[in-house]
């Protein structure tokens, strides 16, 4: 009998964003009339369910890769649970297992849950809430754990970007990416283009990266935090006695010789060493404080603002020809604002940078996805990293829910704002990625299907869900 493409299910059937397709729920157990009992509290409230009362039964549904959760008895007669959560989350680790037993005590719980069992149901099963929401807590999580792999597997796979520390695959970063690439045997100077916190430092990493001077000295300036009484020396050195105190340095602009020098911030540097910044990047030597001799350096320069420089030139704050030397090559970095689809990547990659440290937190909730997909990210990539890490901290969960970030259950967004276009849900990225599937594979639902990962009965419930005709 063939599945109404339109009924809704909860079958453990996930959107785009790390699903498992069509999923299915094993109950095992020895107890005919127990299967049966759990079999009808369970398609009552819409999952797949199969049986399996001993190994034989078990070994189909053990390799099917729509097994998504499994209810295991932890004592039967011919078998031991244990034994049988042992095997299962040894061949298939992303099944997550309940067990079940009439006979709970603390002890078989924590020795359940050291192998690897999600949750313990005590039976009989009184409550039924309680089973409905186990098995839910278990699919969600499933899910959860199934995009992390999905998101691993996408960063690995990067092209270009992995080995350039670059994190993204929107059509802004993958512009970015390519300039970047084009930029490898080009030693012109590069002016980054960029709000606060969208990673102009990286992009200069990575620019420096591509070119011939890899494995060469990076040496990075924030010229905004260097006071104006000693920017001049920090940037060009100086004499031993050139001023009071003074007892002889290199300068940054010598210390990267043969490699990259990179100025953050070069807005910041005021109009008295503008000019003799233009001198040292024309003729490409230094004269340090308190000598008259000019030194030769062989760098390249990056530099890099979040200031309108053609602005501060109109206002007379910023030299025209140092302008003009700085502005050969403009690098421009988006704003996370016009790439969140990036987001999910991003996240994964800061949590797992804090697993790597101790952290148990594996992935975000949907809810947090969204809430985090709707915030307009005034302060960039910085201010996801420094949410992320806050959110780590205070928590021991493996998934972090929107109670776990500071913008609490409210959108970030001004009140009378309304929803645009722009600020995408998941509903929208949903409906992007059936749409691009079906353009793919040319109207071929079953190839389309195939594309995303899901069933055809999936695939249809969700281009009616969204209104798209096949």
């Amino acid at each position: 009998m063939q599945e109404n493409p339109q009924a809704p299910s909860k079958n453990s059937s996930f959107g785009p964003s790390g699903e498992i397709g069509e999923g299915f729920i094993l109950l095992m157990d020895d107890e005919p009339l127990l299967l049966q009992a759990l079999r009808r509290i369970l398609e009552a409230d819409g999952y797949k369910v199969r049986l399996a009362s001993d190994m034989q039964e078990l070994e189909p549904h053990l390799s099917d890769p729509d097994l998504a959760v499994m209810l295991l008895d932890l004592f039967m007669k011919e078998t031991r649970g244990v034994d049988v959560l042992e095997r299962v989350k040894r061949e298939r680790p992303e099944v997550e297992v309940i067990m079940m037993t009439g006979y709970a005590t603390v002890e078989s719980a924590v020795s359940c849950m050291q192998r690897g069992a999600f949750d313990y149901l005590a039976k009989p099963f009184d409550d039924v809430h309680r089973v409905n929401t186990t098995v839910q807590k278990a699919l969600e999580r499933r899910q959860l754990v199934t995009r992390n792999h999905q998101l691993e597997q996408e960063l690995r796979n990067r092209p270009g970007s992995s080995d350039m520390g670059l994190i993204g695959n929107s059509p802004p970063m993958r512009k970015l990416i390519r300039t970047i690439q084009s930029l490898r045997n080009n030693e012109s100077q590069i002016l980054i283009q960029g709000e606060s916190g969208t990673g102009k430092e990286l992009v200069a990493k990575a620019i420096h990266g591509e070119s011939a001077r890899t494995g060469k000295i990076f040496v990075p300036v924030d010229c905004g935090a260097l006071p104006e009484s000693i920017i001049e020396s920090e940037l060009f050195g100086h004499q031993r006695g050139a001023y009071t105190g003074a007892v002889g340095a290199t300068g940054l602009f010598r210390a990267a010789d043969g490699g990259t020098l990179f100025l953050d911030e070069i807005g910041e540097i005021p109009l008295s060493v503008q000019a003799k910044l233009l001198r040292s990047l024309q003729n490409k030597e230094v004269r340090p404080v308190g000598s008259g001799e000019a030194l030769p350096v062989d760098i390249r320069v990056i530099s890099a603002t979040h200031r309108d420089l053609s602005s501060m030139v109109t206002q007379g704050q910023f030299r025209m020809d140092l302008f003009y030397r700085l502005n050969v090559v403009r690098v421009e970095i988006p704003p996370l604002r016009e790439r969140k689809e990036d987001i999910p990547l991003l996240i994964h990659s800061f949590l797992a940078g804090h697993r790597a440290k101790g952290s148990v937190v594996q992935s975000v909730s949907d809810e947090s996805l969204e809430q985090l997909l709707q915030h307009n990210w005034p302060g960039n990539v910085r201010e996801l990293e420094n949410v992320i890490e806050s959110a780590v901290a205070l928590t021991q969960k493996e998934f972090l829910d929107p109670s776990d970030f500071p913008f609490g259950r409210s959108s970030s967004r001004v009140k009378s704002e309304p929803l645009t276009e722009v600020e995408l849900s998941l509903a929208s990225y949903e409906r992007c990625a059936l749409e691009r599937a079906l353009q793919d594979s040319a109207g071929d639902v079953r190839a389309a299907a195939k594309q995303l990962g899901i069933g055809r009965s999936t695939f249809y419930r969700k281009l009616a869900r969204h209104g798209i005709e096949s």
